[in-house]
């Protein structure tokens, strides 16, 4: 019985040495953060969310004022001119929420933006990696910047450098 468990023990450990995958990771952050494009892009992005921000700061702070406007005048207006004034807040609340998801939504502007300045860098590193795990015959290629935790990793086998090189970086 120990011989059979012994035999089959080390069949599959040759089994497994002559069938050896390459392993190999890379950051896409490091490899991001030296593409020039790549940089400029989130720049530019950055700008683009702060004005969109800025213009639904100052959109929300005049429904506000209209808001405290309508309770310390409420006294003074007839049910008419309360209805006409709720809805007046209320149709620019609704203006704001609108402009909110078209800035901010699933497919908002700012989505589609980045959609169209990040993700042909994205591509990009997507085919280089693809060329290299194809030359190199990695099974496998990770990336410890995503939310794949990788408790350890060996500097001797990160492609990052590789990447950015066939990239043309660096």
């Amino acid at each position: 019985m120990k011989r059979i468990i012994f035999t089959l023990v080390a069949a599959f450990t040759l089994v497994a040495a002559v069938n050896a995958q390459k392993y190999a990771f890379i950051d896409s952050e490091y490899i991001m953060e030296n593409i020039p494009a790549f940089t400029a892009a989130q720049q530019q992005l950055n700008q683009l969310s702060s004005q969109y921000q800025k213009e639904l700061e100052s959109m929300h702070a005049e429904i506000e004022q209209m808001y405290k406007d309508f309770q310390a005048e409420s006294v003074l207006l007839s049910d008419d001119m309360k209805r006409k004034r709720e809805d007046v807040i209320i149709t620019k609340e609704k203006a704001y929420k609108k402009l909110q998801r078209k800035y901010f939504g699933p497919k908002g502007d700012l989505f589609t933006k980045r959609q169209g300045l990040v993700k042909p860098i994205q591509d990009d590193i997507f085919n280089a990696v693809q060329e290299i795990a194809n030359d190199g015959s990695y099974a496998v290629i990770f990336d410890k910047a995503g939310s794949t935790t990788l408790f350890y990793t060996n500097p001797r086998y990160d492609l990052s450098d590789e990447v950015l090189k066939k990239l043309g970086y660096k």
